[in-house]
């Protein structure tokens, strides 16, 4: 399966967002909108005022990546507001004490795919009763919250290991990776088993966005 390439949004040039988006419909194959709360992950991010217009402007699916607490509260509203992938944290469905599984499944019931995402001190195998039921895993490649950080090179094996399992079990789940994503890694981490790489500010910092996630697609 060829690469799919989702640039975050959260790297992009916000006074120009509109541009980005067009930029993006036009050589993207996604668009990855990170949604922070400042308790699950110390950061904050955008929310449904940036998120469905943009959602509107867009002519490629939007994958909004779920870092809050309490994400089943807020499923329906961000479906609504245009998510075509929504990803959740393994963590907060834990301390919300809600099923991962039954979390997953109510994404796919309003339309949506569904996402489980870990962070890189999360073991991979923890999403293994999970893959019957999601659509794709995100693995967290840094950790989240921030964008910028440096790649960690202990994602391949993690990889490896999904996609072995996924494989094992004869499923169709995606593997999504997100974090330090660019030239020096995409390719390796297709070789591993990725299927969909998020992409921030080595695709928004470059000279040539499009050429870029050309780029990195393997093209």
């Amino acid at each position: 399966m060829q690469l799919q390439i989702a640039p975050s949004l959260l790297a992009a040039d916000f006074m120009h967002l509109a541009d980005e988006v067009e930029m993006l419909n036009a050589s993207a194959d996604l668009i990855h909108l990170d949604v922070m709360d400042g308790s699950l992950v110390p950061n904050l991010s955008f929310g449904f005022s940036v998120i469905e217009p943009l959602a509107r402007m867009a002519s490629i699916p939007c994958d909004v990546h779920l870092m809050i607490v309490h994400p089943e509260k807020y499923f329906q509203r961000f479906v609504d507001a245009g998510a075509d992938y929504l990803s959740f944290h393994l963590e907060a469905a834990r301390k919300a004490r809600r099923s991962p599984a039954k979390m997953l499944r109510d994404i796919k019931a309003m339309g949506a795919k569904a996402g489980l995402a870990i962070n890189p001190d999360m073991p991979v195998e923890e999403v293994f009763p999970y893959l019957e039921d999601a659509d794709f895993i995100l693995v967290m490649s840094v950790f989240a919250g921030f964008g910028g950080q440096k790649f960690i090179e202990a994602t391949y094996d993690r990889v490896r290991t999904l996609k072995a399992e996924i494989n094992r079990r004869g499923l169709n789940t995606l593997i999504e990776i997100d974090g330090g994503v660019g030239a020096s890694n995409a390719a390796k981490l297709g070789e591993c088993g990725a299927t969909m790489l998020v992409a921030g500010s080595s695709v928004f910092k470059s000279a040539d966005p499009a050429a870029t996630i050309a780029a990195l697609r393997g093209e």
